[in-house]
């Protein structure tokens, strides 16, 4: 959901999201009464397509909370939505252009809300869009805020996000960013299962992350994540598997400087 450019850049980037009437922290009016039933027709689509497929690759941490949101008869209202998060773990969701600058971002998860955009695709991108939209944000990474433990470390991730901007240290976050909670794999009891969203959205990367034999699917070690570079543009390469959110909590509750610093050298 970041994007590196300062709020004026962000305007000039070619994003499709409407950045004119923001909030200085990129919120905006969902506006649900805007949208077209056509567009609720397509949000039920993807929702249904999608759902048959996390059936059989999700961790059931993942399908314990879709199942308990329900929300697959059309756009969601955030504030609907929000208020259950409230009760469960006290997170919220603030609607947004679409992807935001690094602070913003940050800033939002360590105050427990989280950003999710306001636009649908269109019909020809039913199968695959480079920018995030609603469907991925909602679909992808809602659930899991009902998740404690989940919920904790997103949190923990965005106040790590506010001090890496003093040490210049983003990008190494950014890998993990990527790689947990974007495209992260879990060891379940069932076998290899996603709790990335950029996986749990995609209908082609989700069979490929858990079935196919040509990508590396490696022990998450943090070090390691936060030295491996990604790519946007394709199927991934590598995946890292963790046994449980309690440890990718715990491997990430240290003190990040010196890790920071350790990369630095070795760069």
């Amino acid at each position: 959901m970041t994007d590196t450019a300062s709020k004026k850049n962000v305007k000039d980037t070619g994003l499709r999201g409407d950045y004119a009437g923001a909030a200085p922290d990129y919120s905006v009016h969902q506006h649900w009464e805007r949208y077209s039933e056509a567009e609720h027709d397509l949000y039920r689509r993807l929702y249904a397509r999608q759902s048959r497929l996390v059936r059989e690759y999700a961790c059931p941490e993942y399908l314990h909370a879709l199942h308990k949101l329900d929300a697959g008869g059309g756009v969601p209202r955030f504030d609907d939505v929000s208020r259950r998060l409230r009760g469960t773990t006290g997170w919220e969701l603030v609607p947004v252009p679409g992807l935001l600058p690094d602070h913003a971002f940050f800033k939002h998860l360590a105050n427990r809300r989280f950003p999710v955009t306001v636009w649908l695709r269109r019909p020809d991108e039913f199968d695959y869009i480079v920018e995030p939209d609603v469907f991925h944000d909602f679909f992808g990474h809602v659930p899991l805020l009902l998740d404690r433990v989940f919920a904790d470390y997103l949190q923990a991730y965005g106040e790590g996000g506010l001090r890496a901007e003093t040490l210049g240290a983003i990008g190494y976050l950014a890998r993990l960013y990527w790689f947990t909670v974007e495209f992260g794999l879990v060891m379940t009891r069932a076998g290899l299962r996603v709790y990335g969203a950029g996986l749990l959205s995609s209908p082609q990367e989700l069979p490929y992350s858990v079935d196919d034999p040509t990508p590396q699917r490696l022990p998450f070690d943090l070090m390691r994540v936060m030295r491996t570079s990604y790519v946007i543009d394709r199927m991934q390469e590598r995946y890292f598997v963790i046994d449980s959110f309690a440890q990718l909590f715990e491997a990430t509750a240290a003190d990040f400087a010196p890790l920071y610093a350790e990369l630095a050298d070795a760069a």
